[in-house]
């Protein structure tokens, strides 16, 4: 096979993509939520225009809480139901800023706009994301999805906010918060820690890592000493201060250098983040990802919640509720999501 041939395939896919996520964005009408109200007990935040949240000024305070989430078509309706989520669940909603990262190939203006209609009260940015950035980066992986380019943009955060932004928490589309999320971004990150997330140390951390890596002493040395653990990165508290001192998006990035060489993992964007942060991340409730309901990567099976309170529902996995739902096959944690589900029906839009 030529060697042109597999960036030949990458090329017609993602270009498939983009032009049917174009489609079913500009397809989808979503209702306009309510608007939702600070307590009285919160930090009153001085933005020099409200109507214009693009001044540098307005998105710098340390009493807000800045929230970070990639937008595309193909999950633009479960953005909306989480975006719903926080507000709804916020002590102060008004203080809850919110930070968008599009590839730049898509029509950021409309997706300005639909956010606009559905909350025309909420304070966001739009960043734009170069694909290319990446592209050249990516390896296959077990699923088509998540060799998406928009899957690594969590790399170069960092890079993509303001500089005055110094703290953010970063949540896929695909889930849902029923609790308050400044509870989730004041999880302390002690002297050292760039980030924090729930670990979950029983899962079987070796199966991450092709054998070739655990064969190479160069390789999996890069593990001793530290108590590595998996760890989602669909919930993550991130120091971006830490983050750009200590260079963390070149790491990341030097890691998929060596994964284009050698193959050395097969789970899309989640095991550089493992190499460089696993064993050193700051300790997060589980409650906070009850991830996993979207099955897992080939079939998408029905998944209970794991024991223990909950503060956040995230179908990880295969299965979305909004497909399932879509297609009279939902599996029954998905009843707990439809009450965010923007979207207008065929009836609601004929009246």
């Amino acid at each position: 096979m030529p060697p042109t041939a597999p960036l030949l395939r990458l090329f017609f896919f993602l270009s498939g993509l983009i032009v049917f996520s174009a489609i079913n964005a500009r397809a989808y009408q979503f209702r306009e939520a309510p608007q939702f109200y600070n307590s009285p007990d919160c930090p009153s935040i001085n933005y020099d225009d409200a109507k214009d949240y693009n001044h540098e000024a307005s998105i710098c305070s340390d009493d807000a809480v800045h929230m970070a989430m990639t937008l595309d078509a193909a999950y633009l309706r479960g953005s909306m139901a989480a975006i719903l989520s926080v507000l709804q669940h916020a002590t102060c909603p008004e203080n809850v800023n919110f930070h968008f990262v599009a590839s730049a190939s898509v029509d950021a203006h409309h997706l300005r706009r639909t956010i606009a209609h559905s909350f025309p009260y909420l304070r966001f940015r739009i960043y734009r994301y170069d694909d290319s950035t990446v592209s050249g980066l990516i390896s296959t992986s077990i699923r088509a999805a998540l060799d998406c380019p928009l899957n690594y943009a969590r790399n170069y955060l960092a890079d993509l906010l303001p500089t005055c932004v110094r703290r953010a928490v970063y949540l896929d589309s695909d889930l849902v918060l029923v609790d308050d999320i400044a509870k989730l971004a004041a999880t302390p990150l002690g002297d050292q820690s760039v980030l924090a997330a729930p670990e979950y140390c029983n899962a079987n951390f070796t199966s991450y890592f092709t054998p070739t890596f655990w064969s190479n002493p160069s390789l999996s040395l890069t593990f001793a000493g530290r108590n590595a653990c998996y760890f989602n990165t669909g919930v993550m508290v991130i120091d971006l201060q830490r983050w750009r001192a200590g260079d963390y998006t070149t790491k990341i990035v030097e890691w998929m250098e060596l994964q284009k060489r050698m193959r050395i993992y097969e789970l899309g964007s989640l095991p550089p983040f493992l190499l460089v942060f696993a064993g050193n991340i700051a300790p997060v409730d589980h409650r906070w990802n009850q991830h996993g309901l979207g099955g897992d990567n080939f079939r998408g099976l029905c998944r209970d919640l794991h024991p223990g309170p909950v503060s956040l529902l995230h179908w990880s996995g295969k299965g979305k509720p909004w497909a399932r739902l879509d297609a009279n096959r939902p599996c029954p944690l998905d009843a707990l999501w439809a009450p965010y589900d923007l979207l207008r029906t065929p009836f609601a839009l004929e009246n």
